[in-house]
């Protein structure tokens, strides 16, 4: 199994950075143009559509056409642990349909001073078996520039 791991501090409030994570306008803030994410219905634990706030067991069913190259490809995911309290968060979503045969994201966020360490931890695995293996060790090549973009868009809108 394949992990890719990033760290940044926000010099902001962790609050106001684990609220702005927690809702599905967060991701689609920070994800990255060239991903051409659509983001086509999310699904809270009790089936409420369009919650506010990504529980455990919301789900949100999108799609991605990385460049604008090739079809559009379906990603289904579902928070599976949220945790929070005074000084730190986090929660867990796995992709239950899309293009990986596994992927489950930590987002981790600690309260430091005034600021917000931001933590991304993905453990994955590529399609294509053993040749998806041997892929994988240039796995972060293509996460690298998608999650600095997203650590930079954090500090940018909250250090503004």
């Amino acid at each position: 199994m394949a992990v890719f791991e990033r760290e940044t501090r926000v010099d902001a409030p962790f609050e106001g950075v684990w609220d702005f994570h927690s809702r599905i306008q967060g991701l689609e803030a920070l994800t990255p143009q060239f991903m051409n994410l659509d983001v086509d219905r999310v699904v809270g634990p009790d089936g409420e559509e369009n919650p506010e706030t990504m529980e455990a067991g919301a789900r949100a069913y999108s799609s991605v056409r990385p460049f604008g190259v090739g079809p559009r490809q379906r990603w289904v995911s579902v928070i599976v642990e949220r945790e929070e309290d005074e000084d730190s968060a986090y929660f867990v979503d796995e992709m239950e349909d899309g293009p990986f045969p596994f992927w489950r994201h930590t987002h981790t966020f600690e309260r430091d001073g005034e600021g917000t360490v931001v933590r991304d931890h993905v453990e994955y695995e590529l399609p294509g078996g053993p040749l998806g293996e041997a892929a994988a060790a240039f796995g972060d090549l293509g996460f690298e520039p998608m999650f600095r973009y997203r650590h930079r868009k954090t500090r940018t809108l909250f250090e503004a």
